[in-house]
């Protein structure tokens, strides 16, 4: 499980055709990009790459899916989430005696996803122009203010209201207080959430519990209320500007 979303390959191996096959800056931004995401662990720097040529969103596709065929038939496993999800997090968070088949993982999924890509890349990047990449970025940009002006209200949802939800809203409450944005964070029984909350931050086995008590919300599945790569990501869309 907790190597369904913190798997670097996918989106390494976009930025690996895009260096190898573009053109311009866009070519000349892929060797520092690579090394933000595969090391770095901050996966949102692809989004870009993908928003100028929305066919690699296959690429994506399957290269995630046999990163997950690879880490189940070799049996492959974290002991905590791996926060940022970097390569460096991953190996860290192996197990004893089970690197090999997580890193196998993400080897496999690089590879995948770089096949895939490359035709797409190979063909667009003969219309391709310098000023592509930039405008892709801002269309990312807009889309996360927008998501950040519409959150007012974000709950931590456990089983009983109280525990872990609660220790984790204080936490994320006192985390985003510099940011000034005006957002309410409280914690609540899974079944009794307020139907006019925005997000909510709840167990992965609690998800659809979650969604029938307040369909209209944003459901983050997470692992651990207090150390979670998605709740750090949703740090990162309510801070970015």
């Amino acid at each position: 499980m907790f190597l369904l979303e913190a798997n670097p390959g996918p989106g390494f191996g976009i930025i690996l055709a895009y260096w190898m096959f573009s053109k311009g800056s866009v070519k000349q931004s892929a060797p520092g990009a690579a090394i933000i995401h595969f090391l770095g662990g901050i996966h949102e720097i692809y989004f870009p790459y993908v928003l100028m040529n929305p066919a690699l969103i296959l690429a994506v596709i399957a290269g995630g899916a046999s990163g997950v065929f690879t880490f189940s038939i070799l049996g492959a496993g974290l002991v905590a989430t791996p926060s940022p999800g970097s390569i460096f997090a991953l190996m860290t968070m192996a197990p004893k005696g089970g690197l090999f088949p997580v890193l196998a993982g993400v080897l496999v999924a690089t590879v995948v996803s770089f096949l895939v890509a490359s035709p797409f890349v190979k063909k667009a990047s003969k219309n391709s122009k310098d000023e592509d990449l930039e405008v892709a970025k801002a269309q990312i940009k807009d889309m996360k203010v927008t998501v950040k002006s519409n959150v007012s209200k974000i709950i931590f949802a456990c089983d009983a209201g109280m525990g872990s939800s609660a220790m984790g809203a204080s936490k994320f409450k006192n985390k985003i207080k510099d940011l000034n944005l005006g957002i309410e964070v409280k914690h609540a029984s899974v079944d009794d959430i307020d139907k006019d909350t925005d997000i909510v931050v709840t167990h992965v086995t609690l998800i659809e519990r979650a969604r029938k008590s307040c369909p209209s919300a944003e459901i983050i599945g997470i692992q651990n209320f207090l150390t979670d790569n998605n709740i750090q990501e949703l740090y990162n869309r309510l801070a970015s500007k």
